[in-house]
């Protein structure tokens, strides 16, 4: 069984080396993963635990 690096972007889904990760800027209980392409054209990501929506 092999690990693959990087995590994956909850905007597009996709498993990136490239990405920033923070809490919800709203409950604070998850943790938001975004890759560098989402982030550069502000696309919308949801916090898996309270819904929040941010760009």
């Amino acid at each position: 069984m092999s690990v693959l690096p990087g995590k994956v972007c909850v905007s597009c889904g996709r498993l990136t080396n490239e990405y920033t990760e923070f809490q919800c800027p709203k409950c604070g209980n998850s943790k938001v993963i975004r890759c560098y392409h989402c982030r550069e054209i502000s696309n919308i990501y949801k916090c898996a635990d309270c819904g929040f929506e941010g760009p």
